[in-house]
């Protein structure tokens, strides 16, 4: 299976995803299941982060100067106040774009080779399929905190 058969899936998952935040409004980003989780923007943030680390880590596409890791780790659950949903939303087609052309690149050969990472070696087709879970995940869990989220006013 090559980038031309994995693309239709890929796009299939992170499409839909992706219009699941484009309907969330701001109020919304910080919505949280306790006070100490994760809000919906950093889990929104995180998502798109991983995108950038995996493209790098197992495709061989450098993450762009410009990108900062803000949603690594507990340091920063309380972030969601420094972007807009505008921001957030754009940050992700951003990510999705640069890992997209990340497997465009990468030559058929490549994708069952094991790539030592921080994470451990996978190939970047196994990596993929971690990418596609960890996206489905975290929209399963927007969706609950939506429907069972603290509003704090």
């Amino acid at each position: 299976m090559s980038y031309v058969e994995i693309h239709p899936v890929w796009r299939t998952i992170r499409e839909r995803y992706q219009k699941m935040i484009q309907g969330l409004p701001q109020e919304d980003l910080g919505l949280r299941l306790a006070p100490d989780a994760s809000s919906i923007g950093h889990m929104i943030r995180h998502n798109a982060e991983v995108e950038y680390m995996f493209a790098s880590w197992f495709f061989g596409s450098p993450v762009p100067e410009h990108i900062e890791y803000l949603a690594n780790g507990k340091g920063g659950l309380d972030n969601e106040a420094e972007y807009t949903a505008e921001e957030i939303v754009a940050f992700s087609a951003a990510s999705d774009a640069h890992l997209t052309d990340a497997m465009r690149n990468l030559p058929e050969q490549a994708w069952d080779v094991a790539v030592d990472s921080p994470i451990g070696p996978s190939t970047p087709r196994e990596a993929l399929g971690r990418t596609m879970y960890h996206s489905g995940l975290h929209a399963g869990q927007i969706s609950l905190i939506r429907k069972h989220a603290l509003r704090v006013e």
